[in-house]
């Protein structure tokens, strides 16, 4: 039997002690801030929003590039010879990282892309489940392990309200942003991952407790999702009393394995200090 060694990269925002326990190996993608290139993950995220108060400048992003793929998924292979690797990407209508694994890869066997077309928890929603089947069939077929996945993609649902929509302008992620106009600076936003790409579904007026409490039931409400394993998604700032409250929300909603994760670098240079969201994958009808 091969092993499958399942892989991802930081904008994922994949908890360090769920890819510690899964093996779940994590490419960085990097943050440029005052003319310096950071790996994700090794730039705290508490300096981009330092910075940007400091210099009312935003850090910008970049993918993994071809090279650095080439040695990710040399050394794994180096490591565990004989393996096949399945690689569960980053949205590739919000970055060409997918497209530079794929360049990457061209002359490598035994690898299999998948484009999530989703981040942060959207990802790591499908990685876990990827994570779950290789659980439940140790001997499955590589062929048949990609075919599931793939059947999952556009089941996974990941809704978000920024913390700053400064942030969020700035990064210019976000494809119907401008119509909000004048508005911006007093409403929040929902963004959700629609065909892979980040789209302002909906606005919202009031309160931080306030706007997270109707995204979240509204977000319920929508989507009839798989009650065991929920992400719930926060960035630096975020109350407290809020994050409680989200969690016992999501209990009475039935929800057995509720997860907290906190967005990286690389997702809080667009969204802001004070986010939250929520992804899951959706039932069968």
């Amino acid at each position: 039997m091969r092993r499958i060694i399942l892989t991802t990269e930081s904008g994922a925002d994949l908890p360090q002690d769920v890819a510690d326990r899964y093996t779940v190996q994590v490419v960085p993608m990097h943050i440029i801030m005052d003319g310096k290139d950071y790996l994700d993950g090794s730039l705290p995220v508490e300096d981009i929003y330092d910075f940007y108060e400091q210099t009312k400048k935003i850090p910008s992003t970049t993918a993994t590039n071809v090279h650095e793929y080439e040695q990710f998924f040399k050394e794994i292979k180096t490591k565990y010879p004989d393996c096949v690797i399945v690689h569960i990407g980053y949205t590739s209508k919000a970055s060409s990282s997918f497209q530079n694994a794929i360049i990457a890869t061209e002359e490598m066997d035994d690898i299999f892309l998948i484009d999530a077309l989703n981040v942060t928890g959207g990802l790591a929603a499908i990685v876990m489940y990827a994570i779950d089947l290789l659980e439940q069939e140790p001997t499955i077929e590589p062929e048949i392990l990609v075919e599931k996945i793939q059947y999952i993609v556009p089941k996974s649902r990941l809704a978000f309200v920024p913390g700053s929509l400064e942030f969020l302008k700035a990064g210019g992620r976000v494809s119907n942003l401008a119509y909000l106009g004048g508005a911006l600076l007093k409403i929040k936003p929902c963004i959700e991952l629609i065909d892979g790409k980040l789209v302002s579904t909906k606005k919202y007026r009031g309160k931080m407790s306030v706007v997270t409490e109707k995204l979240i039931q509204e977000y319920f409400n929508q989507y009839n999702l798989d009650k065991g394993q929920l992400f719930l998604i926060y960035s630096i700032g975020l109350d407290e009393k809020i994050k409680e409250k989200m969690t016992d929300i999501a209990k009475e909603n039935g929800f057995k394995n509720i997860k907290w994760m906190q967005a990286g670098a690389m997702i809080s240079t667009h969204a802001g200090p004070g986010g939250f969201g929520v992804a899951g994958i959706e039932r069968e009808l």
